[in-house]
């Protein structure tokens, strides 16, 4: 069948129209189309959903009607509790009924099923919600459980199905006061902690097997261990079982059969069975000899003598008691062992089967103890598929699943059929899906997975649809694989999973724009733009703020022109370069009342072009420099949203005039380099000194660059941070006559060297008659190993002034 144009295969019989089912999930209204795939759309604005509402006396009596296994035809068979057991029921009737939680521990075959059932009769009226009864086979997370006890106590208040989000089932569950009696449980740890926490007002029954994950010391949980039963009590109930006193070997065999199945309820069940069968095979019940044997039936019309089972038959009696049974019930056990041990309804098994009364095998089965109840179906007890498998049960399992698979892909899509039913066969349905062909599982899964989403069964709506689009890609259906990878996307879209239902949906519409579906292709964007929608929401609501200011603690600034309050080490800007003072800023955050963001306003004095940026580190004219006033030191302070550019623009400009000072020294020196003449003595040279450091005068003490106050400079025109020529005796003051030698430079013929040897002879230098203007520092070094070198002017020397600058000194030539 083409689902996706709607045609018919002539050779696939005809279900009837489509079932489409309208529900509302969560934010969501879900509408299930088994054709085209399900739509969603958001809730309308100003629609409210519903408050469900609690389930009444009569609705509470229907839901456990429901929750058993289904009646089987035939006498039901009596269940009877030994001493025992009835003193276990009753202590855990007393835990139950003052608030305690109990975890009920024993290996499978230790009658938990039957103490629960037990239980459940005597705690009717102790909650106000009655008692739930559930089943944990399966469930690994305690989510579905939870939305399991939710369906159990509320029911929706209009024909519309309600799948509740996780916030509203929290709610709602924790307000529920009942008795759980939970059957199977395979979770522990902290998966059942959640599953305790969402409900502190109700009292649980956990049964588990000694494999289960234990729970945390934190859970506060009862244990209550199963054993099993002892020799009188075994004797006991294997008499109660076949309906007769034993016989001495009867009771020795049963005591040999205690010792070895630990004395487990379930083996003297099947005990009991291997005794009613030898005892008909042996003719000693009366009234059998006339009955007519079944169509399927091959019991021998002539009795033989059967002796008492071995102890190994005993403790493993599947073999023994499945060759004694009806051959319909034989073809049962085959059909549950290619399932994975789960027996469809027995509704099912005379399609399944080919006979009539195969629905009476079930019966039969159980009677022998091959079957166990699990919820509201049956599954072979615990170790007979093994057992079975070992003697060829399991050999025609692959045509089996596949037979069961075609059954099940016809009567899940059937109209008749409610979703309701097809939940109740999830796992025979599960089970028929994994072990069928990839045809027959492509149709299972594409008629059972609607069904599955209308009952609101979401875990195997999910296994189904991962299922039908492995089997879909395995088969080369490209069509049936988008339509499964759409349904994986509104199902994690409905549950909040945003990245896995974009990636499933993008998937979904890449098959369909190959397919041309266009209308497949509509719902699948609408429902992808769902998903960007609820991203952007969840993104605005859990993003940050944006936080430009420095973060607390460890906010590092360079220090601004004028007083800081106080200075770090000097950091070196470049190898000959200045050095420029780095200050610790106080930590700069937001404060209660200001924004979260520092917005920092517009200069309106701020320099236009690069000349004005670096007029002040070259004045045109020389000038002694103000002498500031020093200011107290201050504690560290934020720096203001204001202070930010000037901060930057002081720093950029010394940076800046550090690099061309360095620049410009190097470009001097070496086009003033001359060669000295050869000859005895050592070479005379003069130098400049480093630079100070920002704060220490021209002696190397502590202080400002103002020098008004020094004695030996009363014109107040200071030594600051400029270059110094080393002084001599007999030497001038540039002002002083044409004598006068340049600072900075070598001196000429009147200059007397320290040492012996003949110095070079240079005519006297007249300076310029032009303004003096400032010239960088000239420091002259030679890479050689002589340890002086000769720096001689040219022809056009530039004189040497020092100036003062706040920060560096500026330094600039002359033409």
């Amino acid at each position: 069948m083409d689902r996706t144009q709607g045609q018919v295969d002539p050779a696939e019989p005809s279900s009837g129209p489509a079932r489409v089912v309208t529900l509302t999930a969560g934010d969501f209204t879900l509408t299930v189309n088994p054709v085209d795939g399900s739509e969603i759309e958001p809730l309308r604005p100003g629609a409210e959903r519903a408050r469900p509402r609690r389930r009444d006396a009569a609705g509470r009596a229907a839901r456990d009607t429901a929750a058993r296994p289904p009646v089987l035809p035939g006498a039901p068979a009596s269940a009877r509790l030994t001493p025992a057991r009835e003193e276990e029921r009753a202590r855990l009737v007393r835990l139950l009924s003052h608030g305690r939680s109990v975890r009920l521990t024993g290996p499978s075959g230790s009658g938990r099923s039957g103490l629960l059932d037990a239980v459940a009769a005597d705690c009717a009226g102790v909650a106000p919600d009655g008692v739930v009864q559930l089943s944990g086979y399966g469930q690994q997370q305690p989510g579905e459980l939870l939305h399991a006890l939710y369906a159990a106590v509320y029911e929706a208040p209009d024909e519309r199905p309600l799948r509740p989000d996780r916030e509203e089932l929290l709610a709602r569950v924790r307000e529920i006061g009942a008795v759980v009696l939970l059957d199977d449980l395979e979770m522990g740890g902290a998966a059942l902690d959640e599953l305790l926490r969402a409900t502190p007002e109700c009292a649980y029954l956990l049964a588990a097997t000694p494999d289960t994950k234990a729970p945390s010391d934190a859970s506060h949980l009862e244990e209550v261990f199963l054993g099993g039963l002892g020799r009188a009590e075994a004797v006991e109930f294997l008499e109660a079982g076949v309906g007769r006193a034993l016989t001495e070997e009867e009771t020795a065999w049963a005591g040999d059969l205690r010792f070895a199945s630990e004395g487990l309820p379930l083996r003297f069940v099947q005990a009991a069975a291997l005794l009613r069968q030898r005892d008909e095979l042996n003719g000693t019940r009366g009234g059998d000899e006339d009955e007519e044997p079944g169509v399927f039936e091959e019991r021998p019309r002539d009795a033989a003598f059967v002796p008492l089972p071995t102890l190994a038959e005993g403790a493993a009696p599947a073999e023994l008691l499945a060759s004694r049974v009806s051959e319909s019930a034989r073809a049962v056990l085959r059909i549950a062992c290619a399932l994975g041990g789960e027996l469809p309804h027995h509704a099912h098994l005379p399609a399944l089967v080919g006979d009539t009364h195969a629905d009476a095998a079930v019966a039969e089965l159980l009677g022998c103890g091959l079957l166990t109840p699990v919820g509201t179906r049956y599954r072979l007890a615990s170790g007979v598929a093994r057992q079975l498998e070992e003697v060829g049960y399991g050999d025609p399992a692959a045509e089996e699943a596949r037979t069961a698979a075609r059954h099940y892909a016809w009567w899940t899509g059937h109209a008749s059929v409610t979703p309701e039913r097809v939940a109740a066969e999830a796992d025979a349905v599960l089970a028929a899906l994994a072990g069928a062909d990839v045809v027959a599982a492509v149709l299972l899964a594409r008629t059972a997975a609607p069904a599955f989403a209308a009952s609101l069964h979401w875990e195997a709506w999910e296994r189904v649809l991962r299922s039908g689009a492995e089997a879909a890609r395995k088969a080369g259906e490209v069509a049936e694989q988008a339509y499964f990878h759409h349904e994986l996307g509104v199902l994690a879209l409905c549950e909040g999973r945003l990245e896995r239902a974009r990636a499933e949906l993008e998937a979904s519409i890449g098959l369909k724009g190959a397919l041309a579906d266009k209308r497949g292709t509509v719902a699948g964007r609408r429902a992808l733009a769902l998903v960007t929608d609820r991203e952007a929401a969840g993104a605005a609501a859990v993003s940050p703020p944006l936080r430009l200011a420095p973060p607390v603690g460890g906010a590092v600034a360079l220090a601004a022109p004028g007083p800081v309050a106080a200075l770090g080490p000097a950091v070196p800007v470049a190898a000959t370069g200045p050095t420029v003072p780095v200050a610790l800023a106080a930590p700069v955050g937001p404060r209660a009342s200001e924004a979260v963001t520092a917005v920092v306003p517009a200069r309106r004095d701020a320099p236009a072009n690069l000349a004005e940026v670096f007029a002040e580190p070259f004045p045109m004219s020389l000038k002694p420099s103000p002498a500031p006033a020093l200011a107290p030191p201050v504690a560290a302070r934020p720096v203001a949203g204001s202070r930010k550019r000037t901060v930057l623009l002081a720093a950029a400009g010394a940076l800046t005039v550090a690099a061309l000072g360095t620049v410009v020294a190097l470009a001097v020196g070496s086009g003033d380099e001359e060669t000295t003449p050869a000859g005895p003595g050592p070479k005379v040279s003069s130098t400049t000194p480093d630079v100070p450091a920002a704060g220490t005068d021209t002696a190397g003490e502590p202080g400002g660059n103002d020098s008004a106050g020094d004695p030996a400079d009363p014109a107040g025109s200071g030594s600051g941070s400029g270059a110094v020529t080393e002084a001599e005796p007999g030497a001038t003051t540039p002002g002083e006559g044409a004598d006068a030698p340049t600072p900075g430079v070598s001196r000429g013929a009147g200059a007397k060297p320290s040492g012996g040897g003949t110095p070079s002879r240079k005519p006297p230098v007249v300076p310029p008659k032009t303004s003096p203007v400032a010239s960088p520092p000239t420091t002259s070094t030679s890479p050689s190993s002589s340890p002086s070198a000769s720096v001689t002017p040219t022809a056009t020397p530039t004189p040497t002034t020092s100036v003062s600058a706040p920060t560096a000194t500026g330094t600039g030539t002359g033409t």
